[in-house]
C-alpha cells in the first residue's frame, strides 16, 4: 500500500468523525532544528485572536501565544481530551455541581518581553473575552453566557464561577483564539493594542511581518514546555491563489498548507511526489452560508429570506461541488454526524432542504411575488479567497438566478471584507461562515443568535434567544436534541436568518518530512506548532 493510501484511509471514530492515520511517525524521536515553511491562503485582518475568526490570522499568529487549556495535540480529533497549557495538572472537572472551576496556574511562564505571567493576566484576558467593555468587540462572547465571575485570588490561582452547569464551558475555554494577553499591556496600551502588536508566551517569538509576503517567528528559548519547540522557527508565506500554494508544496518551497486542498489538487500532488507526500483527511467543523442584512428593506420580510434558501440545490450541489471544492456534506446548524445533528429526514422538512428542487423553486417564486420582490436586484458580498468562497459564491448566484433574482457579486480581500461585516454593514447579502474549532454544538450554534458577536444579520430574535438560554441549562442529551431541532427550524426555515450551503471536508497533503502534526476537525486547532518537527 502506498504512503498516500495509508495516510488517507479514513477511520470512523467518535461521533462519526473522519480521522486519517498518522502512521509510524508517532513512535519516532523528534529531531531538533530547521525552519518550517508553510503557505497561508488569506491575508491577516488583525493580530487579535479575541476579535478574529479567520485561519489567515490563526495560522501565522497562534504560535506566538499560549492559552489556559488546549485540546491534546496528540488527539486533536477529540472534543473532550483537554490538557493544561498555562495551568498545572489535570483540567478541573468542576465543583459545586459543575459550577465552580479552580485552576492552579504555572509559576514558570514569562511573556516574550520578560514579564512574568500570572493568574492576573489570564483573568484580564478572560474579562476582555467574556465581559468586554462597551465598544470592545469579542467574537465569542456568546460562548460564555454561563460565566458569572472570574477571580485571581493569588498569582497562581484562577477561579471561575458559573451561573449554571453546562458542558459547553470547558470546550469553549479551550478554543485556540483565547490568546492570553499581558494585563500590563492591556492596562498600559488599551484593548486595541493587540490588533497591531504581539507579545505572547507561546513557543515562538515574533520576528517580522512583511505584508503581502510572510510572517516569521523564532524559537522562544524560555518556553514553559521544556525541550520544545523542536523547530528553530517558522515562516508563514502569504499565497492567496490556490495554484501558487500547490506549486509551493510541489516545488518544496513550502512543506504544508494547514487549511486544506480540494480533491484534484491532492491527487495531482500524490501523483507527482509519491512517497514524498503524506495526506491526512477529516470531516471539518466549518460551514459556509449566505446571510441577509435585515437592516436593508428588501430582507426584512421572512418570505424573501425563505426564497433565498428555497432556491438552493444542496443535494445536487454536494455531488458536484465536492469534486472541485473543499465542501461536501449537507447539514443544518450542528456539525454533521454528531448525535445532536439533524438526520436527513429531519433536514428535508426544512425550507431549502427538500429533494423536490422544482417544487422548492416554485415556492420561492411564489413567496417573492407575494412579498412584491419578483426579479429583485441585490449585491452579494463575497470574500476574495478562492477555496471555497469564490467557488461557492459563484454557485449561489447561479442558484438564485433560477428563481428570477438578479445578483451582482462584490469580491473583497479579507481585511475590507471583514470591515464590511463588522463596521460598515454596507451589504445586502454576504457570504458568511460558522467555522469553529473544538466540536461543541451547544456553543457553536450561538452563531445564529442576533446578539452574538460573530452574527452579522442585524436582527434580534427573542424566541431564538430564549430557546438558547433553555438549551444552555439542559443537561439531558435527548432534550438538548429536541430544543436544537426547534432552534434550527426557526433559524434556518421559518425566519431564514441565514441560508446554510454545505459543510466542509478537510484534505491536508504535506511533505512527508513534516512530523508531529495531526489533523483536527478544524483548521484552527493544533496550530501552536510546539510539537512539530522536521525529518529530512
Amino acid at each position: 500500500m502506498s504512503k498516500y493510501a495509508r495516510f488517507a484511509l479514513a477511520l470512523a471514530v467518535g461521533a462519526g468523525l473522519s480521522l486519517a492515520s498518522t502512521g509510524p511517525a508517532d513512535a519516532e524521536t523528534p529531531k531538533r532544528g530547521g525552519v518550517l515553511n508553510f503557505v497561508v491562503g488569506s491575508k491577516i485582518p488583525s493580530y487579535d485572536g479575541h476579535i478574529e475568526g479567520t485561519f489567515g490570522m490563526i495560522h501565522p499568529i497562534r504560535p506566538f501565544y499560549s492559552s489556559l487549556i488546549r485540546i491534546n495535540p496528540q488527539n486533536p480529533q477529540s472534543s473532550t481530551d483537554f490538557h493544561c497549557d498555562l495551568c498545572v495538572g489535570e483540567v478541573p472537572k468542576g465543583e459545586e455541581g459543575g459550577t465552580l472551576f479552580k485552576f492552579k496556574i504555572r509559576d514558570d511562564v514569562k511573556f516574550h518581553d520578560g514579564t512574568p505571567l500570572t493568574a492576573a493576566d489570564i483573568k484580564a484576558t478572560l474579562d476582555k473575552i467574556v465581559f468586554p467593555p462597551k465598544g470592545v468587540p469579542s467574537a465569542r462572547k456568546a460562548f460564555f453566557k454561563a460565566v458569572e465571575s472570574i477571580e485571581a485570588p493569588s498569582p497562581t490561582d484562577l477561579v471561575i464561577k458559573l451561573k449554571f452547569a453546562t458542558g459547553s464551558f470547558i470546550p469553549a475555554l479551550a478554543m485556540p483564539f483565547n490568546f492570553v494577553y499581558s494585563k500590563k499591556d492591556l492596562d498600559e496600551h488599551g484593548y486595541s493594542w493587540h490588533r497591531t502588536n504581539i507579545n505572547g508566551s507561546g513557543a515562538f517569538k515574533f520576528k517580522e511581518h512583511v505584508k503581502g509576503s510572510h510572517v516569521s517567528g523564532v524559537r522562544y528559548e524560555d518556553y514553559h514546555f521544556k525541550g520544545q519547540p523542536y523547530l528553530d522557527g517558522f515562516k508563514a508565506i502569504s499565497a492567496p491563489k490556490l495554484a501558487v500554494r500547490v506549486q509551493a508544496i510541489r516545488g518544496d518551497r513550502a512543506a504544508i498548507e494547514f487549511r486544506g486542498f480540494p480533491p484534484k489538487q491532492r491527487d495531482d500532488l500524490v501523483k507527482a511526489l509519491g512517497d514524498d507526500i503524506t495526506v491526512q483527511e477529516s470531516d471539518w467543523n466549518c460551514v459556509l452560508m449566505a446571510t441577509p442584512n435585515q437592516e436593508r428593506a428588501n430582507f426584512q420580510d421572512p418570505r424573501v429570506r425563505q426564497a433565498l434558501t428555497l432556491a438552493i440545490d444542496r443535494w445536487g450541489g454536494s455531488q458536484h461541488l465536492s469534486r472541485i471544492a473543499i465542501v461536501k456534506t449537507v447539514g443544518g446548524v450542528v456539525f454533521p454526524n454528531h448525535p445532536l445533528a439533524a438526520t436527513k429526514a429531519e433536514l428535508v422538512a426544512l425550507n431549502g432542504y427538500g429533494t423536490d428542487l422544482k417544487a422548492s423553486r416554485a415556492k420561492a417564486k411564489e413567496l417573492l411575488a407575494a412579498a412584491g420582490k419578483s426579479g429583485m436586484e441585490f449585491e452579494f458580498n463575497n470574500r476574495g479567497v478562492d477555496q471555497p468562497y469564490k467557488v461557492v459564491g459563484t454557485w449561489l448566484i447561479g442558484q438564485w438566478r433560477q428563481v428570477g433574482l438578479k445578483v451582482k457579486q462584490r469580491v473583497q480581500p479579507s481585511p475590507p471584507f471583514y470591515a464590511t461585516l463588522r463596521k460598515k454593514k454596507d451589504f445586502d447579502v454576504s457570504i458568511d461562515f460558522n467555522c469553529q474549532s473544538i466540536i461543541n454544538p451547544i456553543a457553536d450554534i450561538s452563531k445564529f443568535l442576533g446578539s452574538a458577536g460573530n452574527n452579522y444579520g442585524n436582527y434580534l430574535d427573542q424566541e431564538l434567544e430564549d430557546l438558547y438560554n433553555t438549551l444552555l441549562q439542559t443537561g439531558d442529551e435527548k432534550k438538548q436534541r429536541e430544543i436544537i431541532r426547534v432552534f434550527e427550524k426557526r433559524a434556518l426555515s421559518d425566519q431564514a436568518h441565514a441560508a446554510i450551503t454545505l459543510w466542509w471536508y478537510k484534505i491536508n497533503p504535506h511533505r512527508s518530512y513534516v512530523k508531529g502534526w495531526k489533523i483536527a476537525p478544524s483548521h484552527y486547532l493544533n496550530q501552536h506548532l510546539d510539537q512539530v518537527w522536521i525529518d529530512k
